[in-house]
């Protein structure tokens, strides 16, 4: 709630400092005393437009700070840390500064902050209602989550949003999956020429070195066979190396034991020498038959050989990842082929996901409607004590189209009203005014207070042509209404003033320079003598005086006496 207003240089006011307590605060005063420069302070500590014609004549700028006591669990909180705020101790302190020449600057518990800051905190805060700007429950998109906190809808709200945020999820899935199906199958016929030429060559791992080799050999054939029938005739002609190996090996044996280990250890080395040269001669023999002289065989390796290489040098790849290239092209075909039927499985879950949504939806707007009902019934209740008896409040659930659907449900809300009998409703602001739209207010604050989260509600001039019995039920209502949330009332209604728990004056008077706005904090005594001039006028009276006793004991039971 609001607990201090401290006040510098604003038009007629030099210096005030305003303690709150909590339950119901009225202002009164004649009419341009200044209330509705209290009310224009408020409204720039909490982000209202700035205006340097504020400023009071002479002052180089003007000030205004509102601190309020919120609990840990108030949405302010939460809109501080986003903006890397401390609120210690649960207190809130808004600073705003104007300037003679119309700059100004902005605090938050002493840190700089911006006015846009200042506001949206001010949101949370404050409502205004009457005949000046207003927020909250004027402004429709409020009107939604002000019905469900009233219906208490919260795990019913909960589930649609858990239910719209996995749609939403299955819906990018399957959107994901057709963009990438697309993007697959604009590239497939290239994709199915490609595989076309590779499985044309079939290349395999290695397939370029082992063709570089064979072309070197078909290239250099008759060389090669030269050299080896020219090696084979060196084994064998004039002489035979293996026959006389052998010879010599056999001569050894026949000396026996009279050769000694000399002779045997020769003997065995000769043997050696005959199967190596044995084995060279066949492996010479052997390549000698493998050299191949047919020129075809040549031309036909080179063909293959530099139609590999033509199809690496396209892909920009080497050779010899040819092959995986060609796995890999068969492989995304084959994957794309399997697409369809994980994108037809995805559209199958999005449908899933988006009947469960508009299962959990419909079941909040069925909350919805039987909260709307019962709104619609405790509202007009409270209408005709307040003379506004031909008056009708009506909420109205609208359907959205699909595409407007969201986490919040299927329809948008609006309080709306009727104020003639047969006339269609509509929004609030633009069908009451004056002190018929604070009343309308009135009214549905009091049924929608244990709904809200605003701490501080401000009523300027909710008394506006009424007075008797309908004003006593305006004050009554304002009791009722600040047992569960701080109330301040500006008002010139005696029975308004009379059940307010806190009472100030606002009075214009000359100090010396001009004049100046002063608010006094009244007394049990000085209380009795504004409400006895607020009954009589100019002239305060005995009888007045009698009266405003009357209606400050007829208030006293609800209000449980007078605090100051």
């Amino acid at each position: 709630m609001l607990v201090s207003l401290s006040i510098r240089d604003v038009v007629l006011i030099a210096r005030l400092d305003l303690s709150f307590g909590d339950g119901l605060g009225v202002l009164t005063g004649e009419t341009g005393a200044g209330k509705s420069i209290l009310l224009d302070s408020l409204g720039l500590a909490l982000g209202a437009r700035a205006d340097s014609g504020l400023v009071r004549v002479g002052a180089d700028r003007l000030s205004v700070t509102a601190a309020f006591d919120i609990p840990r669990d108030h949405p302010a909180h939460g809109i501080a840390r986003e903006h890397d705020l401390d609120l210690p101790d649960d207190l809130l302190v808004l600073r705003r500064t104007v300037g003679a020449d119309g700059r100004g600057r902005a605090w938050v518990n002493d840190q700089p902050a911006s006015v846009a800051l200042l506001r949206r905190l001010g949101e949370t805060l404050v409502e205004v209602h009457g005949q000046f700007d207003t927020h909250g429950l004027l402004n429709p998109t409020t009107h939604r989550a002000m019905l469900d906190a009233h219906g208490g809808h919260g795990r019913t709200l909960l589930a649609c949003r858990s239910a719209w945020e996995h749609w939403r999820a299955a819906a990018r899935a399957h959107e994901a999956a057709l963009r990438d199906l697309e993007q697959a199958r604009a590239h497939e016929d290239h994709l199915r020429a490609m595989l076309t030429d590779l499985e044309a060559l079939n290349p395999k791992p290695g397939e370029d070195e082992a063709l570089a080799e064979k072309r070197a050999r078909l290239m250099n054939g008759e060389k090669l066979a030269e050299g080896l029938n020219a090696a084979v005739a060196a084994l064998s002609q004039p002489a035979d190396v293996e026959a006389a190996l052998r010879a010599a090996q056999r001569h050894l044996e026949r000396l026996g034991d009279a050769a000694g280990p000399g002779a045997r250890a020769i003997a065995e080395g000769l043997e050696r020498a005959a199967i190596e040269v044995a084995e060279a001669r066949a492996a010479l023999d052997h390549a000698a038959a493998d050299v191949d002289l047919d020129p075809r065989h040549l031309d036909q390796v080179e063909e293959r050989l530099f139609a590999l290489r033509a199809l690496a040098r396209k892909h920009g790849i080497a050779v010899d990842d040819l092959a995986d290239l060609m796995a890999r092209t068969r492989t995304s075909l084959e994957s794309l082929e399997d697409e369809g039927g994980a994108v037809a499985g995805l559209a199958r879950a999005e449908q899933t996901a988006r009947e469960a949504y508009v299962g959990a939806a419909r079941a909040l707007s069925e909350a919805r409607a039987t909260a709307a009902r019962a709104l619609d019934d405790a509202v007009g209740r409270e209408l005709p004590p307040l003379k506004l008896d031909k008056a009708r409040f009506a909420t109205r659930l609208e359907t959205l189209d699909e595409r407007d659907w969201g986490p919040e449900g299927l329809e948008r809300v609006a309080f709306q009203v009727a104020t003639n009998p047969g006339a269609a409703p509509g929004p609030i602001h633009k069908i009451a005014s004056g002190g018929e739209l604070a009343r309308f207010m009135l009214a549905l604050k009091v049924v929608l207070a244990r709904a809200s989260t605003v701490p501080t509600l401000v009523f300027d001039e909710v008394d506006t042509g009424i007075g008797g019995a309908t004003a006593a039920a305006v004050g009554e209502r304002l009791a009722r209404l600040a047992t569960d949330v701080q109330v301040l009332v500006v008002t010139h209604s005696p029975q308004v003033a009379a059940t307010g728990r806190h009472h100030w004056r606002v009075k214009k008077a000359d100090d010396g320079d001009g004049s100046a706005t002063r608010v006094l904090g009244l007394g049990p005594d000085e209380r009795r003598e504004e409400i006895a001039r607020m009954l009589a006028g100019a002239t305060v009276t005995a009888e007045a005086r009698a009266a405003a006793e009357k209606l400050l004991q007829a208030a006293s039971g609800p209000q449980m006496g007078l605090d100051l």
